[in-house]
């Protein structure tokens, strides 16, 4: 069983061809059934393993994760051969035009002198790829997270001057969007508000170079770390975490920050 197996594991090749054979007639019965679409909530889950190895700064955990969205692209690259869609060398040919294209300062004749002028050659590029009519943001996945969803349409808008002038006017517009939450007579309204609250505040991040999803969820890491913290300290003491005092939950939330950074 073993005798036809790719010789060297370190190439592209030879994932290409396990996959192959575990989605062929002898393959894996599970495998075999999988299609797009139901693979659609792996693909999410890897990806959000490989953010999570990134933020713990783990370079073997990335080198994993890594592996496994490399799995569930040639595993869709695979049924999509069989079904006559496109081949992974189209999807190879795809990526390696498109970088050669959106890079005419290495692969042609364009000069740059900095990281900006890089990422603004690149959006005039994009637009020329857009079909006429087609919106500047039509393009942004509204699949993504909401704050990063968020974020990425403010960024494209204020490649095209639809931004404030400093950082005063951002400031100005969420003490306004707080005030419009604050005066919201019904829970329909108060929930367009605080919409509002947040997605200025996506902006004001933006504006100060803030990852606004990787903040969160950093601070929700932060709070988890903390928070679990408290309840060790409550087994190892003899305590209730939940018949506690709330001023005696704040001190033990205070011993979590110092013991938890």
């Amino acid at each position: 069983m073993t005798d036809d197996l790719p010789q060297d594991l370190g190439t592209f090749d030879a994932l290409v061809d396990i996959i192959a054979r575990l989605r062929g007639p002898d393959g894996c019965p599970w495998d075999r059934k999988q299609t797009h679409a139901s693979l659609r909530e792996y693909l999410l889950q890897e990806s959000y393993e490989a953010l999570a190895a990134l933020d713990e700064g783990a370079s073997d955990k990335l080198c994993q994760e890594l592996g496994d969205i490399l799995l569930q692209i040639v595993l869709q690259a695979q049924i999509a051969r069989e079904a006559g869609e496109f081949e992974v060398a189209d999807v190879l040919r795809g990526i390696n035009k498109k970088l050669i294209y959106r890079h005419p300062h290495v692969f042609g004749e364009t000069k740059v002198s900095n990281a900006e002028e890089v990422a603004h050659n690149w959006e005039a590029l994009k637009k020329a790829e857009r079909a006429e009519g087609t919106s500047i943001l039509a393009g942004v996945p509204k699949q993504m997270p909401a704050l990063a969803y968020g974020q990425e349409i403010q960024r494209r808008v204020a490649e095209v001057g639809f931004d404030w002038k400093d950082i005063e006017g951002v400031v100005d517009k969420l003490v306004e969007e707080v005030r419009e939450f604050q005066q919201a007579g019904s829970a329909e309204r108060k929930a367009q508000e605080y919409g509002d609250v947040l997605f200025t505040l996506v902006n004001f991040a933006r504006r100060q170079g803030i990852d606004s999803e990787a903040a969160l969820r950093e601070a929700n890491e932060r709070f988890f770390q903390r928070f679990t913290y408290m309840e060790d300290l409550c087994r190892r003491r003899g305590l209730t975490f939940a018949s506690l005092s709330f001023d005696e939950q704040n001190a033990l939330w205070e011993e979590a920050k110092r013991g938890v950074k």
